[in-house]
């Protein structure tokens, strides 16, 4: 079966149009994916500045220059013109001997309201974190916020004359991470940072983008533990259930450690927001446990997501580092380390009544996906057994859209990326009687890098009738499962062999009926 030519082939996520490497030893090409975002070579964490501007994604990342290993943190850059093929340019925001730079917010000054550029050709303004070093202005590891503007499109980047532009008084080692958005109602910039260990969210105001004056803090909101940081705030509004007249704003914010999965995740908080103050609606009692909160994502590795800026109309588009600060260093790709999760379209939705942030594939994923094969099972019964879906069904990347009716069954599911004979493969599997949804990388290829590397992430999903509708997004080294309209996703790292790529069905201590199954090629396989 030939794959359809509507859309470009897809390569690895990566640059195709800078400099080659010749391979190296103890690379890792199997695990290089092919619909995420990776960086050539070196290290990768958190997002930053995403933006969209004269139709081309600009996606900025903390980018390690000289090693596969976290340290000289300065700005990478990619670009795309869909989502799913990216180009490396040349670092955005390099360390220097005087600071290393952290992470920030990009906005496009429309109005030049920073006087930075002109009406005709209004800057491009980067709200990054400054972390100083021994020979700078400040004490050594003092954080704080810095400004660069580009007047080419995002191809140079100047910085500001002064710097930094906001500081806190005492200095801090904790105080980082823009957010930065346009407040229409009050015709102002908006910014969100962190104190990161106290915890805290300070929010800012400004006119111009150059000088800032502080409007309130937001925490801890009943969520705190020893050695908690809060990182990566972002804030924006969301039309509920699509009504624009009922508008409610998000807070998003990076959590490590505690978070759900264990190590680093991303949690969100729900309310309003007057331009001054954020209140959250409906938090649970303070110590509660983590599973009583709002997550971006129960899997283990979904960190830092951050919204792209300057997308047209309303949409609103979310992308994240896939890692986990647990072994982020130790996993075993070469000669890179880091890559992003799929960029996903956010909605607010009511879900078991009350708000709840949904996440889907944006729409350059959902045509790709239409333009290839799609292989379709409908009426697929099982009875207390595992079923190898037939030779053609294999793959290292593909979509599977599929419903799962359980009509006496314990536990049903499948498994992906595995081996013919079950010994290897991931889990994504329903526990009837517990109504938990799971996924079980514990036989998913190379687990014992790490002893930090956690095997089974488990989210509560009532499904009184039996009925689970699941979508499973598989690349070379991640698994992507959504349910509930978005409202429930588990992002997962694997390490499969090469060889593992068939799926398999099953159903354990009575039936199950798999009813519009249909699994999707992605990588060119029969």
């Amino acid at each position: 079966m030939a794959l359809s030519t509507n859309l470009p082939a897809l390569s690895p996520a990566q640059a195709t149009d800078t400099q080659q490497t010749a391979p190296l030893q103890g690379a890792t090409p199997q695990w290089r994916p092919l619909l995420h975002y990776s960086p050539r070579r070196n290290w990768m964490n958190d997002p930053n500045g995403p933006f969209f501007h004269k139709g081309v994604y600009h996606l900025f990342y903390q980018y390690n220059p000289v090693a596969p290993e976290w340290g000289n943190m300065s700005w990478g850059h990619a670009t795309s013109t869909d989502l799913l093929h990216w180009h490396e340019q040349d670092v955005a925001l390099p360390f220097n001997e005087t600071k290393d730079i952290f992470s920030g917010t990009v906005v496009v000054d429309t109005h030049n309201t920073s006087g930075l550029g002109t009406a005709e050709n209004p800057p491009l303004v980067a709200l990054h974190t400054s972390v100083f070093k021994k020979n700078a202005s400040r004490e050594p590891g003092v954080q704080a916020q810095s400004l660069a503007y580009s007047l080419d499109d995002g191809q140079t980047w100047k910085p500001y004359r002064k710097d930094p532009v906001l500081t806190l008084s005492p200095d801090s080692l904790h105080f980082r991470d823009p957010g930065v958005f346009w407040y229409a109602p009050g015709g102002y910039w908006v910014m969100t940072t962190v104190v990161a260990n106290a915890p805290v969210v300070k929010l800012y105001k400004s006119a111009n983008l150059t000088d800032w004056t502080f409007l309130s803090d937001f925490g801890p909101a009943g969520f705190v533990r020893p050695g908690m940081l809060w990182e990566m705030p972002s804030l924006f509004p969301l039309p509920l259930d699509g009504n624009e007249a009922r508008q409610k704003w998000v807070l998003m914010l990076g959590i490590n450690p505690w978070s759900i999965a264990g190590g680093s995740g991303s949690i969100y908080f729900v309310g309003s927001f007057d331009g001054t103050t954020f209140r959250p609606e409906g938090l649970p009692p303070d110590g509660s446990d983590p599973a009583a909160y709002d997550w971006l994502d129960h899997g283990a590795d979904h960190y830092a997501a951050i919204p792209f800026s300057g997308l047209p109309g309303n949409s609103a588009v979310t992308i994240g580092w896939m890692s986990n600060w647990d072994y982020a260093s130790q996993v075993p790709t070469s000669p890179w380390k880091g890559q992003m999760t799929l960029p996903m379209t956010m909605a607010l939705r009511t879900v078991d009544g009350r708000p709840q942030l949904c996440l889907e594939p944006d729409s350059h994923y959902t045509a790709l996906v239409a333009a290839r094969p799609t292989l379709s099972f409908d009426g697929l019964q099982l009875v207390s057994e595992q079923h190898l879906l037939p030779d053609h069904v294999h793959g290292q990347v593909l979509d599977i859209d599929m419903n799962m009716h359980m009509q006496s069954a314990d536990r049903a599911g499948i498994f992906v990326r595995a081996t013919a004979d079950g010994r290897i493969g991931t889990g994504i599997v329903y526990d009837m009687k517990r109504q938990l949804l799971t996924v079980d990388r514990s036989r998913s290829g190379l687990t014992d890098f790490s002893a930090r590397f956690s095997h089974e992430h488990i989210v509560n999903m009532p499904a009184p009738t039996g009925d689970i509708s699941l979508h499973v997004i598989i690349d070379r080294n991640s698994i992507e499962v959504l349910s509930r309209h978005g409202s429930i996703v588990i992002t997962d790292l694997i390490f499969p062999p090469a060889g593992a790529d068939r799926v398999m069905a099953f159903s354990e201590n009575g039936t199950t009926e798999f009813r519009n199954m249909k699994i999707t090629l992605l990588d060119g396989s029969q």
